[in-house]
């Protein structure tokens, strides 16, 4: 039985890995998967009782992250809604295409940790078809948005998918993990930004002839600027909600989902139906990319298989008798999040190493959270960031290895260095 979920495991991986010459999404991948783990797993172990209850446990700690998502995910559809990000787009002006790296830069790093790293990366790579003319330049800034935006989400608990799922199963806080990873998490965006900035040392903004509008909505300063404002002050009070009440990420989610439906219906209570059916929370539930929603679903499911059947329990004895250290251990995760989803990575990694043998915010968790996140940037395909640019600039696989790949990887490792070396003075 155990060799067959395995066999199943890495066939649903590489799957997932080859989504795009396949042309099969990797969500059916993951769902079958998941599907195909519990039925073998459920046939062999022959003991109803027992994998009722494991699968309630593993459907539990899944469906607070889901929640979680879906409610993150309709906020931000309520501000983009509502044209709300054109309150720091339209603040983005300079004639140095140097400066306007910089400056996109610093946008993206900071607004990723508030928001997430794919919404930040697609609304950054939009702006850009704003502001540049040249294809090759928009490509260029498309390499470092996506750099800059898995930096930014790594060193929040609400950033990166990932970096959530450790937050929410316990295995790191939100002031911890801000405190630990910030400054690693820097180290591996400015380096790969300096030096793609100094290349384009010189050089002036070539802004297009004609601009690409955002879709119009019938929405004031005043609403722009309050879903902005609200939605981002939600976003950045669940931390606060789950320190003072020590409830689940996700209710606090849900909490404030509810208040911005609420102010949302009385600010648009006296419009006509057709002016106000795009700026409902109603219509913003039906944009949420459920497909995503799903694949951390199944993915999430999948891996509890390997876990209550120990098999990454035996991975992480194997590993620890091959590598020995720890931290190289980690550092190869975060390599190997450049090709393959680094969802199912961390998943199994959570599986993998318990928090009994490693604490809360403990040296494993908290590199996890940077390795896994800011690795995936070495390759176009590595982060839902890298994969929503290349769909929204149409980048080449190859392009993105000869001009950004290698400034991603100096950065990745100049960041892991800097958390190894702050984790040694700091404890």
């Amino acid at each position: 039985m155990l060799t067959l979920l395995i066999c199943l495991f890495i066939l649903a991986y590489a799957a997932i890995a080859l989504e795009h010459p396949l042309k099969v999404n990797k969500t059916a991948t993951a769902l079958l998967a998941a599907g195909g783990l519990w039925t073998i797993y459920a046939i062999g172990a022959n003991d109803p009782q027992t994998i009722s209850h494991e699968l309630g446990e593993s459907l539990m700690s899944t469906a607070q992250i889901v929640f979680f998502l879906m409610g993150a995910m309709a906020i931000v559809e309520m501000i983009d809604a509502h044209n709300g990000f054109d309150v720091l787009t339209s603040r983005v002006k300079t004639s140095s295409l140097s400066r306007l790296m910089w400056l996109v830069g610093f946008v993206t790093f900071f607004l990723s940790s508030v928001l997430d790293n794919l919404t930040t990366a697609i609304v950054m790579v939009s702006l850009m078809k704003k502001l540049l003319d040249q294809r090759e330049d928009r490509l260029f800034f498309a390499g470092a948005i996506v750099i800059a935006a898995n930096a930014g989400g790594a060193w929040s608990p609400i950033g990166d998918v990932t970096t959530t799922m450790l937050w929410i199963g316990g295995q790191i806080t939100a002031l911890e993990i801000m405190k630990g990873v910030f400054l690693p998490a820097m180290v591996s965006f400015l380096i790969p930004t300096f030096v793609m900035s100094w290349l384009l040392r010189g050089r002036a903004v070539t802004p297009p002839i004609h601009t690409v509008d955002f879709k119009e909505v019938n929405t004031s300063a005043f609403e722009k600027n309050l879903m902005f404002f609200l939605g981002l002050g939600v976003l950045m009070a669940v931390p606060v909600f789950k320190s003072i009440t020590s409830l689940p990420p996700f209710m606090g989610i849900l909490l404030g989902l509810g208040l911005i439906w609420l102010i949302g219906d009385l600010v648009h209570k006296d419009k006509a139906d057709n002016e106000k059916s795009q700026l409902t929370l109603v219509s913003a539930l039906t944009r949420i990319d459920m497909s995503a929603v799903l694949f951390f679903a199944g993915i999430l499911l999948a891996v509890a298989t390997l876990e209550h059947t120990h098999i990454l329990a035996s991975l992480a004895q194997w590993l620890d008798q091959q590598v020995g250290r720890l931290d190289i251990i980690v550092i190869i995760i975060g390599l190997v999040s450049a090709v393959v989803d680094n969802v199912p990575l961390v998943a199994a990694s959570m599986g993998m190493y318990s928090l009994e043998q490693h604490p809360t915010d403990s040296f494993l968790w908290e590199f996890l959270a940077y390795c896994a996140g800011t690795g995936g940037s070495i390759l176009i395909i590595g982060s839902a960031a890298g994969v929503a640019a290349m769909g929204i600039e149409k980048i080449d696989f190859v392009w993105y290895l000869k001009k950004i790949s290698l400034w991603a990887l100096l950065g990745y490792l100049a960041g892991a260095i800097v958390y190894i070396v702050q984790f040694q003075i700091t404890h």
